[in-house]
């Protein structure tokens, strides 16, 4: 499963999105979809889960 497939699966459960609506996609704005998107990874669901750091993951000095 892409990371895409999780995307659209979440919109769908949190949000009651169907990206396949054309109607729908046409009607709103690539910020409105932003939004959304962004709004995915504060809430426990596939893309959160697939993002969020992992335990003792700890950002490397460069």
């Amino acid at each position: 499963m892409t990371l895409w497939a999780d995307v659209e699966a979440d919109l769908h459960q949190v949000y009651g999105v169907d990206v396949e609506d054309r109607a729908l996609m046409k009607a709103r704005s690539w910020r409105w979809l932003k939004t959304r998107i962004l709004g995915l990874l504060t809430t426990d669901c596939r893309v959160y889960r697939a993002l969020a750091p992992k335990a003792g993951d700890e950002p490397q000095d460069q």
